[in-house]
């Protein structure tokens, strides 16, 4: 033992950690004597050896039975930092994969692959907060961590932020308050340990990390807010009669009849409901101004106000569906339906005139379940469970699940549905449609002024549009036609 260099114990850090060197090498650390001597046995020093023999050991400032170290707690401390670390991690990498891997705009998907590689640097911080809560082998694992926390910070405070706006109860909300209030613990605590002085270039490290969070803030804001909003969104309809014929056979007179709707703007579009409706119109003709006279009741109406008309009936002839929900067309797309009119010979309508009309929503906005949303749910038969009502007027439901293009979102909102209604009578076709957090049940009734309120709003957030044509034929026109 005489040729053996004395190791020297320096005294406890902050932590409780003391180093141990031999012959002003660096060989180790020890939080308590055990673990001294596990480092003196690597050393090749007998496991009974007396740590009291002032001839091979040197205490610095504090005796052999200084071992201030508390094992629980920086056990635990150590569990909290990782699971805060581990946690977010799991988090942005669930909310960037689905803007990564599925969305439709380029900023979209470069704000999910900014989640994802945030999401890495945080589970490499939590490898690197195993060793800066430990005996720190590696220098910058402090560093590591920060930027680990300061993500946490960063990300959470966005969740925060966009959730305030709404302030609507999710699945998400307890996770990122409770990771919003972990990364202020942990930035004390590393703040505390002034972690800086472990980094190289703190000046730039801060830059890099401030404009890393303008970055991730300024590409959120593009994507979700500024680009669905200023690329173009235009559905262009049109209806046409064609030229009829008669039926050799039977009394009737074929009137063609085309519809088309096509995509003329950028943005690829969902249809969420449409419709088509032929009506045929008998005036009673007036020799005085009367019709003119009646114009308020014609507005009331629907109709028009004409001086020799003293009255006028509609009749439908034809109603339908154009393509239905759940169809949608990208950027110069279009789709035609044609349709054969059967009118009689004996007709007395002076008029045909055809509708069709269109809600269409844009697809940067949102992604619909469209196997969800195509399918019919006859309100008329008890098989169809929630839908079904035997009170209420017969209708066809669809209803799909609907989540936003930006993730962010979704996770900071309720679950949103497009819930379409079609509806008739014998005079009429109509229908109605809504997106909002509402899960539709006729058998229900609902805060109908806070619903319309959040339609309002949810049309304007996923680029709900409306759109119709008409257009009209004079039946002698046709008749003389043939």
């Amino acid at each position: 033992m005489e040729k053996t260099p004395r190791v020297i114990v320096e005294p406890p850090d902050s932590r409780g950690l003391r180093a141990v060197s031999v012959g002003g090498t660096a060989v180790g650390s020890a939080w308590s004597p055990s673990g001294l001597r596990k480092v003196l046995r690597q050393l090749g020093c007998p496991e009974d050896i007396d740590l009291e023999d002032r001839r091979v050991m040197v205490w610095r400032e504090a005796g052999s039975e200084i071992w201030p170290d508390r094992k629980w707690r920086r056990r635990i401390a150590t569990a909290l930092m990782m699971a805060g670390l581990v946690l977010s991690m799991v988090l942005l990498t669930v909310v960037g994969t689905p803007d990564a891997m599925g969305a439709l705009t380029f900023a979209q998907r470069i704000t999910g692959f900014l989640f994802i590689l945030a999401g890495a640097v945080q589970g490499l911080a939590a490898l690197a907060a195993l060793d800066y809560e430990g005996k720190r082998h590696f220098k910058h694992s402090g560093a590591v961590v920060l930027v680990g926390t300061l993500i946490a910070l960063i990300t959470e405070s966005i969740f925060l932020f966009t959730w305030l706006q709404e302030r609507e109860p999710t699945l998400y909300l307890p996770v990122y308050l409770l990771l919003f209030t972990w990364s202020l613990w942990a930035l004390w605590r590393l703040f505390k340990e002034q972690v800086w002085r472990f980094i190289p270039h703190p000046k730039g490290f801060a830059t890099g990390v401030a404009l890393s969070g303008l970055l991730a803030a300024t590409n959120f804001a593009y994507s979700a807010v500024y680009q669905p909003t200023s690329a173009p969104f235009y559905i262009t309809l049109t209806a046409k009669f064609g030229t009829p014929h008669t039926d050799p056979t039977r009394p009737f007179i074929h009137v063609p009849l085309t519809f088309q709707v096509e995509n003329t703007g950028k943005v690829p579009a969902y249809i969420l409901a449409d419709k088509y409706l032929v009506y045929g119109r008998s005036a009673g003709y007036s020799k005085d101004d009367g019709g003119l006279r009646d114009w308020k009741k014609a507005l009331e109406n629907g109709s028009d106000a004409e001086l020799h008309v003293a009255r006028s009936d509609r009749k439908t002839i034809s109603a339908g569906q154009f393509a239905g929900p759940g169809y949608w067309l990208h950027p110069g797309e279009g789709h035609v339906k044609e349709k054969v009119i059967q009118i009689p010979r004996s007709v007395e309508y002076d008029l045909l005139e055809a509708t069709l009309a269109v809600v269409a929503m844009r697809m940067d906005r949102g992604k619909i379940d469209l196997r969800q949303l195509q399918q019919a749910h006859p309100s008329w038969q008890k098989k169809e469970g929630r839908f079904h009502c035997a009170e209420c007027i017969d209708m066809l439901i669809h209803e799909g699940k609907i989540r936003h293009n930006n993730n962010i979102i979704n996770v900071t909102r309720k679950p949103r549905y497009v819930t379409v209604l079609w509806y008739g009578t014998r005079e009429e076709f109509d229908y109605s449609y809504a997106i909002s957090s509402y899960k539709f049940n006729p058998q229900e009734n609902p805060d109908l002024k806070e619903l319309t309120r959040e339609i309002a709003a949810e049309e304007d957030r996923y680029g709900v549009e409306s759109r119709s044509t008409s257009t009209r034929v004079s039946v002698a026109a046709l008749m003389a036609s043939l």
